[in-house]
């Protein structure tokens, strides 16, 4: 558990997690350092906390994932951005939350539209999604399973 400040384990019975949380300014610049810090973290935690390693499909799903979230984030709340990521043995759960009180609603699906697909996408490869408000903003939170898929 090398006494990473940015990692924190937690050991239980039977289970195993990591988390971080991760600051990030709102520019456009955040996206790829959201996405970075995300592959940082899923490949640390085998080192870490002697999990298993995450397939190079979780990765890029779970990059995917933070990618659509915090472009959301970006486009349309004013200020900061908190990304927190978390693994528990089985799941991966990404977490943004902004200071925009408005709830997002995926659109129908529609292959002529151009753009605004983000939810959708999370949606399709994200095993729960939810979105809560907050006293400030909204918590948007999508559940990755690590497992391979059948």
């Amino acid at each position: 558990m090398g006494g990473d400040p940015e990692c924190e384990c937690c050991q239980g019975p039977a289970s195993a997690a990591v988390e971080e949380t991760i600051a990030l300014s709102g520019d456009g610049s955040c996206i790829a350092e959201a996405r970075h810090r995300t592959a940082v973290f899923l490949t640390r935690f085998a080192a870490a906390c002697g999990g298993p390693t995450v397939s190079e499909r979780i990765l890029d799903l779970a990059q995917l994932v933070v990618s659509e979230l915090v472009t959301n984030a970006c486009k349309y709340a004013p200020g900061p951005i908190v990304l927190r990521l978390r693994r528990a043995e089985a799941a991966v759960e990404v977490e943004v939350w902004d200071s925009h009180p408005e709830i997002p609603v995926a659109e129908r699906a529609d292959p002529y539209r151009v753009g605004r697909h983000g939810l959708e996408i999370v949606k399709a490869v994200a095993a729960e999604l939810t979105v809560l408000p907050e006293a400030a903003g909204k918590r948007v939170t999508a559940r990755i399973d690590l497992r391979p898929s059948a």
